[in-house]
């Protein structure tokens, strides 16, 4: 706890409680982040699942990856700053705990896709245009991972 104790009484802590606009400029660059994030993981899930059969897959991931990737960063910068202003509150929250443990699911699911033989001819654009049902697989677990590290998000926002 006297960790926890020491990101509570840190300066970025003490700029996010003590100005009325820097907390709620890295909360509008949390959501964005996440926005970025979680949107453009989305649409490539999507694709996967057969949406949007026209797009070539290849040149949707060389669109969405960079964008998901910005988001992630931008969302853990901010994440890490907002959970300055109550860590031990956070640290000791079940939404908090669930939502890190959907958000390191996510990011393994994201590993493990990116290891695959379809991955590869997706980044060499020689995908073919109908993903493996292994995949298939991954993008709907990944929607329902992305979509319940959301939920949880915005329920701590009530409940901490």
């Amino acid at each position: 706890m006297e960790f926890l104790d020491l990101i509570a009484a840190s300066a970025p802590a003490q700029a996010l409680k003590g100005s009325f606009w820097v907390y709620p400029l890295v909360n509008a660059g949390h959501i964005l982040g996440i926005a970025l994030l979680i949107g453009a993981i989305c649409v490539l899930d999507l694709r996967l699942l057969g949406i949007f059969p026209n797009l070539p897959t290849p040149v949707l991931a060389a669109a969405t990856v960079p964008v998901a990737a910005t988001g992630l960063a931008l969302a853990v910068l901010t994440g890490l700053l907002l959970f300055t202003v109550k860590p031990a509150a956070y640290a000791g929250s079940d939404l908090f705990l669930g939502k890190m443990a959907l958000l390191a699911l996510g990011l393994t699911n994201v590993a493990l896709v990116r290891r695959t033989t379809y991955w590869r001819a997706i980044a060499g654009g020689t995908a073919p245009a109908e993903p493996p049902t292994f995949l298939k697989a991954a993008a709907l677990g990944s929607l329902g991972l992305w979509i319940g590290t959301l939920l949880l998000g915005r329920l701590i926002g009530y409940f901490i």
